[in-house]
């Protein structure tokens, strides 16, 4: 067992991460990344990106999320391809251990851990994943101009994902499970009043199909009822509104977290309940989930961590 130490331990990368590295690093604060079971995060499992400022001509997700490790990278941070497996943040100096049993002890942690999008668990999902399947209709509603989607979810956001899609897209399907929709009657209304937009009660997704792409999806009506039926419809986009689930299981003995798993934080800061503890990122945005808000967050969570360090005099 391997024993280190830093001012700045960043658990987790993805836009939050590398970004606090970056502004850690700079700072003189030496700080270790741990990149995570995903390194780069969500993004690198995603095509093109045009909302990304700086990237006018847009930008694939891996090739923006190795820019920003470089530039962490460069100006000094330490990046480790592990995994953060458990905390003890009763006191500090805070001690972490890795899946190796290595151990690190910080001054300060910054989680930027991520959620990961809820799927239906579906083979075809993976398969068509950045070819037509998407859990972000802000992220890449775009592509679905003029085009025929379908968005599976009954709450609040799916709600909103749909009505998000039905200014791009022909036609937007909202495929419910329930024989009602969950999200609130003010939501509800506008989905309904939405011309392009119409529900699909009751129904289940059983596949997608197509050559390069989704070109289309089987659903079911009723399933395993008399009258269950089968049918298809011909789309171009199947997107996801079920939910996320935040990265915070292994911090929740020490951590104030919400009924979702989102680590609550005190704004406008980082500062979660845990002195010298802060949260940057998705798995403290139950809101926004952009790539462009994680990294505010993340620059915020180095300047919050620099300044309690300094006010401890531990800079």
């Amino acid at each position: 067992m391997e024993e280190t130490t830093a001012k700045v331990l960043i658990i987790g990368s993805g836009p939050a991460g590398y970004t606090a590295g970056i502004y850690a690093s700079r700072a003189n604060l030496n700080p270790v990344i741990y990149e995570g079971e995903q390194p780069g995060g969500q993004l690198t499992q995603t095509t093109e990106i045009e909302n990304f400022p700086g990237y006018p001509n847009g930008v694939q997700g891996p090739e923006m999320m190795n820019d920003l490790r470089d530039q962490a990278e460069r100006f000094g941070s330490r990046i480790i391809p592990r995994i953060i497996t458990k905390v003890d943040f009763s006191k500090r100096p805070f001690r972490c251990e890795d899946e190796r049993g290595d151990v690190i002890e910080a001054n300060t942690v910054i989680i930027c851990t991520g959620a990961s999008a809820k799927y239906l668990g579906l083979p075809d999902e993976e398969k068509y994943r950045g070819l037509g399947v998407s859990a972000c209709a802000t992220c890449d509603g775009f592509f679905y101009r003029k085009k025929r989607v379908a968005v599976v979810g009954g709450g609040d956001t799916a709600c909103e994902e749909a009505l998000y899609l039905s200014t791009l897209a022909s036609k937007v399907f909202l495929i419910v499970r329930k024989p009602y929709l969950r999200a609130s009657k003010a939501m509800q209304k506008k989905v309904f009043e939405r011309e392009n937009i119409q529900v699909l009660f009751e129904c289940n997704t059983l596949g997608l199909f197509g050559e390069d792409g989704v070109e289309g999806g089987h659903f079911v009506y009723r399933k395993g009822e008399p009258d269950q039926q089968e049918f298809d419809l011909p789309i171009d986009g199947f997107f996801l509104a079920i939910g996320h689930r935040p990265n915070t299981e292994i911090f929740r003995e020490w951590l104030d977290i919400d009924s979702e798993g989102y680590i609550n934080v005190q704004a406008p800061s980082t500062r979660t309940n845990v002195e010298g503890v802060f949260a940057a990122g998705d798995c403290a945005d139950p809101s926004y989930r952009q790539a462009i808000s994680a990294a505010g967050t993340g620059c915020r969570a180095a300047i919050d961590a620099e300044r309690f360090l300094m006010n401890h005099d531990e800079h």
